[in-house]
């Protein structure tokens, strides 16, 4: 039998990584946050597929009475704060680097350090 390699914890584990090489391989402030929020993605499919089960059904309604397997609903109200949470940082990073643009001009992080005098 030939394994599933398209799953959810591939793809959040690939999207992580992608994640991580936005923030460490890029100087650009706006990839850098970009970066960040698509490593909070990863972060939640993974642990919103991590445990996921085929034929569970929700835990409301009738069908629980019959079901055999029900889903666990903490993850996902753990990871609909965490989305929550995610997009309010993002949107703050995001207006705080429009705000350093407006200041200093530019979208990278080494000149920006430059101006401000904190590199030799």
């Amino acid at each position: 039998m030939i394994p599933k390699i398209i799953n959810g914890e591939n793809i959040s584990i690939l999207l992580f990584f992608i994640g991580v090489y936005g923030v460490c391989a890029r100087r650009n402030i706006f990839k850098t946050i970009m970066g960040l929020s698509i490593m909070q993605a990863g972060l939640v499919l993974f642990f919103l597929s991590i445990h996921a089960m085929e034929g569970a059904v929700p835990p409301i309604g009738q069908d629980i009475m019959n079901a055999a397997v029900v889903s666990d609903p903490v993850p996902q109200a753990l990871m609909i704060t965490a989305v929550v949470v995610g997009i309010s940082t993002t949107a703050v990073s995001l207006t705080m680097f429009i705000s350093l643009y407006h200041k200093y001009g530019t979208t990278n992080w080494v000149k920006v350090k430059k101006k401000r005098g904190e590199m030799d």
